[in-house]
């Protein structure tokens, strides 16, 4: 729907100016296609150029002397929402690299400067706005989506085979890493600054939690309930912005949707827009709640129940959108949700994202705490009495109580975050059983956990209290890669805008100041925000378990005949892709998904939308036609714009 691209290059590689113009376009002119009324900037100088579409009121654009300066998004500078670019111009020629910081909000920038052959690339604190960038002897090339930058015709697009090992691990593809060998992400409040033929990638901000100490008096809870019912408002009028009659709100039932709904009618004065997806399937359907929240926040409310036709027949849109492979099924229900709202003339969706990751709403959390009570037993206790009883060799009948605390002790004696994956699929059957030994041998299987998950806790975790480590490291790859991805392109699908007020800046910096007992005291989740918002929500939503747009897909396979032949079909296309085994693809369509249809359903689903991802990107399937060896050893070039 809109989106920045643009390049930095050496003058005499440079196109005559009519000609650069044709290509900064080509960059937008494919992701853009399908919409109508995005006004199109494009700016040009003797080293590069950039371009930016968007939706009115996200375009912001300054150019003068040779000094360019592109946002995409609705970013705030020094508390104005007012002439940023210009503003933002300024900083740079007083303040480099340090003018980052003064922004804030949803944004993506790139700065172009002509005098200095130098340019600066930056995304926000959340990472709601992405930016991708390659480089090679031509130049330094970047864009918003990987469409994007595909478009260019001097960005190649082979696939890198680790990403497609992560995307079946992770169920997407971690940044800062893409799908494409050469191709980069920025990170959540990352820069990357390029001057002298070096690329110096950096962060002007980084989430920081201060965890109070003995010598901090806490506040008191009242103190931080009127703070933050502040800071809600204000993040929900900001969210809103200058059309909040058609500005909507998705609402699941959860805490976190209901409270958007609640507090957008006390903000605008009138009700709240509100519209919910349901399924007609037992253990999925959460419309019940759903009604309770909109009537209790009087909003005016629409629901659809999504079926089994409806995700047969969005499949193929949705795997067209995401520029690289995205397996969260819950971006069908999330797309046919913003498609109703758009029906009814709404432009923008609030999302309630962000508050889980912010004040301790996962079940996980709660979860890992019990866990890890266990290592706080004397290592006599453990390895001389608990461990000994419960592992020797069983005799008589089996005894069930046992079972149970012996998968509890084999979860709780791995570190995290390694326990985390104590399910995932990949891990559990094993990569040698899923994936073709051709394709093993391009990758490190190793990787996925403890170079990626691993890696940042260690960085991040330093003094932190359990919680607080969890919220970073779901803020970083649970939020940014998956949950943010997944409602934004299922936003631009249906042609709405998607927002998110729970990551207003000064609300994260808010939650990041709660001690951890505010985010989880024993296994209670949240306890700071059910009690701040008693007097807001009902009751039954405040007790209530999370659960979400969640598809029950595996169950549909079984009972609906097209979905399961569609499915089927594209696993066979899978075959011939020389990446998963053909035997595994057997095994998962007749005993697994026998055995466990939810679970193993998942796999179906990841598979199929890898197929499916591959058909609709041409690009892709070239990369593929010829190997993933050959490809693996590629090392982009490094950018010299003075040479």
């Amino acid at each position: 729907m809109s989106g920045l691209c643009g390049w930095l290059a050496p003058a005499q590689s440079v196109a005559p100016a009519d000609g650069a113009a044709r290509v900064a376009l080509a960059g937008m002119a494919a992701p853009l296609s399908r919409f109508d009324g995005a006004p199109l900037a494009a700016s040009l100088s003797e080293v590069g150029g950039v371009a930016v579409a968007a939706i009115d009121g996200s375009r912001h654009v300054y150019q003068q002397d040779g000094l360019q300066v592109a946002i995409w998004g609705r970013p705030v500078l020094d508390g104005s929402a007012d002439d940023v670019a210009s503003r933002l111009a300024s900083l740079w020629l007083s303040r480099g690299v340090a003018a980052c910081a003064s922004l804030s909000g949803p944004f993506c920038l790139t700065i172009l400067d002509a005098f200095s052959g130098s340019a600066l690339l930056a995304v926000d604190r959340a990472g709601i706005h992405p930016l991708s960038y390659a480089s090679n002897t031509q130049g330094l090339f970047f864009a918003s989506s990987m469409d994007a930058l595909l478009a260019h015709p001097s960005v190649r697009g082979a696939l890198d085979p680790q990403a497609l090992y992560h995307y079946l691990y992770f169920h997407m593809v971690p940044g800062p890493g893409t799908a494409y060998l050469g191709q980069q992400r920025l990170l959540p409040g990352e820069y990357l600054h390029v001057r002298g033929g070096r690329q110096c990638k950096g962060s002007y901000w980084q989430l920081a939690f201060q965890e109070p100490g003995a010598a901090r008096t806490r506040a008191s809870f009242a103190a931080n309930k009127q703070e933050f019912l502040r800071l809600l408002r204000q993040a929900v009028e900001s969210s809103l912005g200058n059309d909040s009659a058609s500005t909507g709100a998705f609402l699941s039932g959860g805490t976190d949707s209901s409270t958007l709904a609640a507090i957008i009618g006390q903000v605008t004065g009138r009700p709240a827009r509100t519209y919910s997806i349901g399924f007609d399937a037992p253990g999925y359907d959460e419309m019940a709640y759903a009604r309770l929240a909109a009537s209790h926040a009087g909003s005016i409310h629409h629901e659809r129940y999504v079926t089994p036709d409806d995700v047969l027949a969005a499949i193929p849109a949705m795997a067209a959108i995401f520029d690289q492979p995205f397996g969260n099924a819950s971006a069908i229900p999330a797309y046919y949700c913003a498609q109703m709202a758009r029906d009814d003339g709404v432009t923008r969706l609030l999302g309630g994202d962000g508050g889980d990751e912010l004040f301790g709403g996962n079940e996980r959390y709660a979860h890992q705490a019990l866990l890890s009570q266990y290592e706080r037993l004397p290592v006599m206790l453990r390895q001389a009495i608990i461990e000994p009883l419960l592992f020797r060799q069983q005799r008589g009948k089996p005894w069930r109580l046992g079972d149970k605390a012996r998968r509890y002790i084999e979860q709780a004696s791995l570190p995290l975050p390694a326990r985390l994956d104590g399910y995932n699929l990949l891990l559990r059957h094993g990569h040698r059983t899923v994936l073709e030994a051709g394709f093993i041998d391009t990758i490190e299987p190793g990787m996925a956990p403890g170079c990626v998950n691993g890696a940042y806790w260690e960085r991040q975790g330093q003094g932190l209290s359990q919680i607080n480590q969890l919220l970073a490291l779901d803020m970083r790859f649970t939020l940014a890669d998956n949950d943010l991805f997944k409602v934004r392109k299922a936003c631009e699908l249906a042609g709405v805008e998607a927002a998110f007020p729970f990551l207003h800046d000064a609300m994260v910096a808010f939650a990041s100041r709660l001690a951890p007992r505010d985010k989880l005291d024993g296994r209670q989740l949240r306890p700071f925000f059910k009690r701040a918002l008693a007097e807001i929500l009902p009751p039954a939503i405040v007790r209530k378990k999370k659960h979400g747009f969640g598809l029950p897909f595996g169950q549909w396979l079984h009972s609906h005949a097209p979905l399961r032949e569609f499915a089927f079909d594209n696993l066979t296309q899978l075959r011939g892709r020389g990446i998963v085994r053909p035997a595994f693809i057997d095994d998962l369509q007749g005993r697994l998904l026998a055995e466990h249809p939810a679970y193993h359903g998942t796999m179906v689903w990841l598979l199929l939308m890898l197929e499916q991802w591959l058909s609709q990107h041409p690009g892709a399937l070239g990369a593929l036609a010829g190997g993933f060896a050959a490809s693996a050893t590629e090392t982009p070039a490094v950018l010299d714009p003075t040479a």
